[in-house]
């Protein structure tokens, strides 16, 4: 699967799995990468990727993984901090 194509799976995932309750959410493009076959797609508020100010920053928001390979789409996991904290590893 070519990386266009797998960051549009993971805009459609946040837009599906995004809650009434929540601030209007979006993809950090700046910060997204492939490690290890994955994927990995950070998302936080629109306002604080307008900022970049860490008030605004939303602290809960595991990067969406994308199988590079398989097409499937999910939220990151503690288990699997290691590869957005140390894509390299």
């Amino acid at each position: 699967m070519e990386r266009d194509e797998a960051l549009q799976l993971a805009v459609a995932f946040l837009a599906d799995s995004q809650r009434d309750d929540e601030p209007p959410l979006a993809i950090d493009a700046e910060r997204v990468r492939v490690s290890k076959g994955l994927l990995i797609v950070p998302y936080n508020s629109v306002q604080y990727l307008v900022s970049r100010e860490p008030i605004e920053q939303l602290l809960d928001c595991w990067p969406i993984l994308v199988d590079l390979a398989r097409g499937e789409v999910r939220f990151g996991t503690l288990d699997e901090r290691h590869l957005w904290r140390n894509p390299s590893a």
